[in-house]
């Protein structure tokens, strides 16, 4: 069965980590990897009102819509209500301030940016979800949608109050499938049951499984010598049904052009791809990391209301992949609407209701002198 956007070439252009030069974006090496893609023939690109402070959205008009006719490409764009908006008019502003930067006329693709726990509020009281469905009736989106870092159970109530929506963005990746607090896979099927396409973010975990620890990147070496680590993350993504696009945050123009050789002529992993992705999979989930399962009760009671989970999550992250400055970031969007590690108070009631039986408290303090350092 057909679905919106499976005629779009299963590699998709993330403009959230363009090349850069010093806190510029290096628009000469970004027209390279633009051109690449293009004439390898791809065509859907994707920014961010926040992205870069709109230094995204500037460089994609610099070094796409100024340069290409405008039927050629799809451009994606998002609207952050949460980030700072005092008012509806502020949060809508966002739309026209996009639009004035791409200079793209209108946007193929355009949606309602990261939802979640602490978020969503900021869309219903602006009233987002009407002015963007307006937006759409003037021709000034194609199709609209969202992207969640959410649980599956939260991203069903969006879509059972918002059947209009007609895509979904959702964090995808092999080492995130069965986590209990991504929730890859239950997210994905969730998408899939309300009959939604599904576009793929974060497939290689932002970078880090180009860059895997070497008892789990020779697996995949052993397997095949010639594939490079990412190829196995992007494909593993665009192998799922139902699948609009696979989004590749690419930096330099080698990465670029590793990312088309493996996708130019896409095949799906077959079963025996397969299986060395869950022997990668297993290799990974034994790594020391804290027993968290994101069932959140911890969280219900917490006089700090810190981001115990999300914490959690992150630390874990670092504990496998040693990235510093992956782990603060992702930190920092974790707690974004909730309290910091070092928050904790010590009370107890977290550890009274997991049922994992974690020490809660010297956990947190653990990840607060590594993550707030």
């Amino acid at each position: 069965m057909s679905y919106l956007g499976e005629e779009i070439g299963k590699l998709g252009f993330g403009l959230m980590r363009p090349p850069m030069i010093g806190e510029d974006v290096d628009i000469e090496q970004l027209k390279q990897m633009v051109d690449v893609f293009m004439d390898s023939g791809f065509t859907y690109f994707d920014t961010a009102y926040g992205y870069l402070d709109g230094k995204s959205e500037q460089a994609a008009k610099t070094a796409l819509v100024d340069r290409y006719p405008r039927e050629r490409f799809q451009l994606a764009t998002k609207l952050p209500a949460w980030a700072g908006s005092k008012t509806a008019d502020e949060a809508k502003a966002m739309f026209w301030t996009s639009l004035e930067r791409t200079g793209a006329g209108f946007f193929d693709y355009y949606l309602l940016h990261n939802l979640g726990v602490g978020r969503n509020e900021a869309f219903d009281q602006f009233g987002i979800w009407d002015f963007l469905a307006e937006q759409k009736r003037a021709g000034l989106i194609k199709h609209l949608g969202f992207s969640i870092h959410d649980i599956a159970d939260h991203l069903d109530e969006v879509l059972t109050r918002h059947p209009e929506m007609e895509f979904v963005q959702l964090q995808i990746n092999y080492s995130d499938w069965e986590s209990g607090i991504i929730q890859s896979r239950r997210c994905y099927e969730t998408a899939r049951k309300h009959g939604k396409p599904v576009i793929v973010m974060e497939p290689v975990k932002g970078g880090a499984l180009a860059r895997l620890p070497e008892p789990v990147e020779a697996i995949f070496r052993a397997a095949n010598p010639e594939a490079s680590p990412a190829s196995w993350a992007v494909r593993f993504g665009a192998s799922l049904e139902g699948v609009i696009t696979v989004l590749s945050g690419m930096s330099t123009i080698d990465q670029m052009r590793d990312n088309v050789s493996f996708m130019k002529n896409f095949k799906p992993l077959n079963a025996d791809e397969m299986a060395v992705v869950a022997k990668a999979q297993k290799a990974l989930a034994e790594y020391p990391q804290v027993p968290c399962t994101d069932c959140r009760y911890c969280m219900k009671g917490c006089p700090e209301n810190i981001a115990i989970s999300g914490t959690f999550e992150t630390i874990n992250d670092y504990l496998i992949y040693k990235d510093m400055k992956a782990a603060k970031n992702k930190y920092h969007w974790a707690t974004l609407s909730l309290g910091k590690a070092s928050r904790c108070v010590a009370c107890g009631a977290c550890e009274a209701v997991c049922p994992q039986s974690i020490k809660i408290i010297d956990e947190l303090s653990k990840a607060a002198a590594v993550l707030e350092a």
